[in-house]
């Protein structure tokens, strides 16, 4: 049986020339990318690797990882473009009202109301709060701030999401 997978980061380029990778981060764990986390990363090639994290720093936006055994910009360039992940073994288990992004993503929103808004598509960490985008039909993406005054029920059980629009909300 083939082991489920979840994203945690994407490579996007490679970053000096000792091996460095810089990865966008798709994950609210800090631990992911700490020194000797195991990861695995498939490259666009479909190509699949098992990592191990021997250093991490921050630089602008981005998290710096360097991977054990992979030592200079030649031999981490197959992985630019590829995908970070870790298997549904390494996962944590939440505090209630605490969810994975995989557990959000693709949830059906609609209001108290009952009126159906769409399914959630990604989600966003621009800062204070999360930020989750609703794809609706014929309509712009919604953009609904994961705030306690804004959502008031996560049903990942039911893959359904209520929420109370503040005022200018849905415009």
């Amino acid at each position: 049986m083939k082991r489920k997978m979840f994203n945690v980061g994407k490579v996007v380029n490679t970053h000096g020339i000792k091996g460095e990778v810089r990865v966008i981060r798709i994950t609210d764990f800090e631990e992911r990318f700490q020194v000797g986390q195991r990861l695995f990363l498939f490259t666009k090639d479909d190509e699949q690797f098992e990592v191990v994290v021997d250093g991490h720093r921050k630089h602008k936006n981005f998290d710096l990882l360097h991977f054990d055994s992979y030592h200079s910009v030649n031999d981490v360039e197959k992985f630019k473009e590829g995908m970070l992940k870790v298997s549904q073994d390494q996962l944590s288990s939440l505090d209630e009202d605490e969810f994975y992004y995989h557990e959000i993503i693709g949830c059906q929103v609609e209001t108290t109301s009952g009126e159906v808004l769409g399914v959630v598509k990604e989600i966003l960490s621009p800062g204070a709060n999360d930020v989750w985008v609703v794809k609706r039909e014929q309509q712009k993406d919604l953009l609904i701030p994961y705030i306690e005054d804004v959502v008031t029920q996560v049903d990942v059980a039911n893959s359904k999401i209520v929420i109370e629009p503040m005022e200018g909300l849905l415009d």
